[in-house]
């Protein structure tokens, strides 16, 4: 059930870009306004709002039987991995620069927290923590310009990301590409940042790739 409250719009399209982008609707699948309204409980007015606004990401076309899901394909995956290692490594160099003694704190909190539910074998949580880990990156860097421009690039390819979290020394190495980026971060070493995360978003990259031909 979708609560109601003034951004309902806003919420619906979250839910239906989180359930699309993780395998919920397949791709292939078709949804029309009438069965999205039926299982969220909301009016049509929303649902077609929110369905607009995934047409735009390229999230859904439109047939003569309602929206078809496009979802993001495993080359899309790729491209995206290739976009995000010329754009994070910026963002990782700018937080060096700019990120507060109190904001660096709260990276290796979460890096530490990271590594904990790596030891519990925890995916889900070791998932959350992991974006959270790039998300608090982009908000540090001191430009809001990439926190716009990578979180949706983030975002689209969780699918993919969840699988590769799934197993457990890929968690642990990412985890240690984490702590690089961290230390390089924290000693305020910006074209180490740089180099280090995008080492770590190409060894992503190369690790969904290995996944793809198993």
């Amino acid at each position: 059930m979708i609560h109601k409250t003034v951004s309902l719009a806003d919420q619906i399209f979250e839910r239906l870009e989180s359930d699309i982008l993780t395998g919920v609707y397949p791709r292939g699948s078709v949804l029309t306004e009438l069965s999205l309204s039926d299982d969220l409980g909301v009016s049509r007015t929303p649902i077609r709002e929110a369905i607009r606004r995934l047409e735009q990401e390229h999230l859904v076309e439109p047939t003569s039987k309602g929206m078809r899901v496009l979802s993001i394909t495993y080359d899309d995956a790729m491209t995206i991995y290739d976009i995000r290692v010329q754009i994070e490594g910026l963002a990782a160099k700018a937080c060096a620069r700019n990120a507060t003694d109190e904001q660096i704190k709260e990276m290796k909190e979460l890096l530490e927290l990271q590594e904990f539910y790596i030891q519990k074998e925890d995916s889900e949580k070791v998932k959350n923590t992991d974006s959270q880990f790039h998300q608090m990156i982009y908000q540090f860097a001191g430009s809001p310009v990439y926190v716009d421009t990578l979180t949706p690039l983030h975002n689209k390819i969780q699918k993919f990301r969840k699988a590769i979290m799934a197993k457990t020394d890929s968690a642990k190495i990412s985890c240690e590409e984490h702590r690089k980026i961290y230390e390089a971060i924290a000693s305020r070493d910006p074209d180490a940042a740089l180099e280090a995360m995008r080492s770590h978003v190409e060894k992503a990259k190369n690790r969904l790739s290995q996944l793809n031909e198993n």
